[in-house]
C-alpha cells in the first residue's frame, strides 16, 4: 500500500522589523513569547495526534515566517523530535528553515544543521544595499554574502535565495545585475518574486499617497524574461512561475503543496490541507493570544476555511498545476476526477490559444502564458 505524501508547515510569526511589502502574519519579537512558543507548537502537534486527523510520516517540514531564524536551534530540534515521535519523519525528509541573513551567525547555522535542518531558504531579496534599504531589510549585501558562506561551512549543500525584482524605478539591466551578483554565491535554488503591492502594507499606503511608483507591466515582463533567459542558460530548471532549481534541488515541500498533497500547518497564521473527499482546508487564525488560550484549555485552535466539491477541486488542481513546468497530467486528472482535462475545460483551453500546449500527456502554459497567468486562469476558475 502506498503511503500518502504529507508535509508539516511550522509558522514562526516573530520579526525584528516587519518589511513594508510583507502581508504575512508576523509580530514584533517578544523574548518571553518566543521562549514559550515552542511548547505551544508541540502542544498543537500533540493535540493533532490525539485527534487522528493526520497520517504520517512527514516527508517535508518547512519552518516559515516571520523570521524562523530567530528561534533557537535547540527549540527547532525539539519540534522536529516531537514531530518524529508523534507522526514520523521519513529518513530522507526535506527540512527547510527560512532564515534572514541579518539574524544568523556561524554558530547558529552549525546548530541548525545539527538539529536536523538540511535546507536553508535565505531571504536575501537583493545584493544591492540601496535596494535592501528600500525594501526595509535589516541586513546588508556583505552580511548576506557572509551568512551564505557560514552556511556552506556549516555543511548546508541545499540553499535557496530569494530575489525581489521589479522594484519601483528599477531598470531591467539593474535587475539582471542583481541576479548575476546572487549567482556568484552559487545557490542550488532561487525564488524570484516580482514586487507586489499588498493591501494594508506600508507600501500600499505609499502607493495611495503617491509616494511609490510601481513598475509598469512592460518593465515587469521584460525583467521576468531576462531573469528566465539568464537562469536557464546557467542550467537552472524553471520549474514554477517564480522558482528555479539545479537538477534535483526543487523545493519538495512547495511541490507537494502545488500537487495538492496533504499538509499540516501549526502556529497562528498557518494553513492545513486534508485530502479527504475532495479536499478541506483549515487555518489557525492569526491571533497569538487566542492561540495560546485555546491550547491552554485543550481546545482546537484551528477553524474551517473551506471545503471543496468536485468542481472546486478540479479548478484548484488546474490553478496549482499550471503554475508548474510539469503542468497538469492527463492521466492523473482522469484518475482523480473521472473526466479528461480537455472535456472539463474546453472553453478555457480555447481561450488560452497557443499559450497552452499539450505534449506527452501534460497540459502546460508557456513562458508568456505564465506572464499572463492571472488572465488565463480566470477562465478555469
Amino acid at each position: 500500500m502506498q503511503i500518502p505524501i504529507s508535509s508539516l508547515y511550522v509558522h514562526i510569526p516573530f520579526c525584528l522589523r516587519k518589511c513594508p511589502y510583507c502581508d504575512f502574519f508576523s509580530r514584533p519579537l517578544d523574548p518571553a513569547q518566543m521562549a514559550a512558543y515552542p511548547d505551544l507548537l508541540i502542544a498543537q502537534l500533540e493535540q493533532e495526534n490525539r485527534r487522528s486527523r493526520w497520517q504520517g510520516p512527514f516527508s517535508t517540514v518547512f519552518f516559515g515566517g516571520g523570521t524562523p531564524s530567530l528561534m533557537h536551534a535547540a527549540d527547532i530540534g525539539r519540534i522536529l523530535q516531537h514531530a518524529d515521535q508523534l507522526f514520523g519523519l521519513t529518513t530522507d525528509a526535506e527540512i527547510t528553515l527560512e532564515a534572514n541573513p541579518g539574524t544568523v551567525t556561524s554558530e547558529s547555522l552549525f546548530a541548525y544543521r545539527a538539529a536536523g535542518v538540511n535546507r536553508l531558504s535565505f531571504g536575501v531579496q537583493s545584493l544591492n544595499d540601496a535596494n535592501l534599504a528600500r525594501l526595509g531589510r535589516i541586513h546588508s549585501a556583505s552580511e548576506a554574502r557572509q551568512a551564505f558562506q557560514w552556511a556552506r561551512a556549516a555543511g548546508f549543500d541545499n540553499i535557496s535565495c530569494d530575489l525581489i525584482f521589479a522594484l519601483p524605478d528599477q531598470l531591467p539591466e539593474e535587475a539582471l545585475s542583481d541576479l548575476e551578483a546572487m549567482l556568484q554565491l552559487a545557490p542550488e535554488h532561487l525564488s524570484c518574486y516580482g514586487l507586489g503591492i499588498e493591501p494594508d502594507t506600508p507600501f500600499a499606503r505609499q502607493l495611495d499617497n503617491g509616494e511609490l511608483r510601481p513598475a509598469t507591466e512592460e518593465t515587469y515582463a521584460e525583467i521576468f524574461c531576462l531573469l528566465h533567459d539568464k537562469l536557464v542558460r546557467d542550467g537552472f530548471d524553471h520549474y514554477e512561475i517564480s522558482n528555479y532549481a539545479r537538477e534535483g534541488r526543487q523545493c519538495l515541500h512547495n511541490l507537494h503543496t502545488w500537487q495538492r498533497h496533504a499538509y499540516l500547518g501549526i502556529g497562528p497564521g498557518a494553513h492545513s490541507f486534508r485530502t479527504r473527499d475532495w479536499g478541506e482546508r483549515r487555518f489557525v487564525p492569526p491571533d497569538f493570544e487566542a492561540y495560546e488560550v485555546a491550547l491552554a484549555r485543550d481546545r482546537d485552535p484551528t477553524a474551517l476555511l473551506e471545503t471543496f466539491d468536485r468542481n472546486a477541486a478540479m479548478a484548484e488542481t488546474v490553478y496549482l498545476g499550471l503554475r508548474c513546468a510539469d503542468g497538469v497530467d492527463d492521466r492523473v486528472f482522469l484518475r482523480r476526477f473521472g473526466i479528461r482535462f480537455a472535456e472539463a475545460f474546453p472553453h478555457a483551453i480555447e481561450r488560452c490559444g497557443r499559450r497552452l500546449t499539450h505534449r506527452h500527456g501534460h497540459w502546460r502554459l508557456d513562458l508568456q502564458g505564465w506572464l499572463l497567468f492571472d488572465h488565463f486562469i480566470r477562465d478555469f476558475l
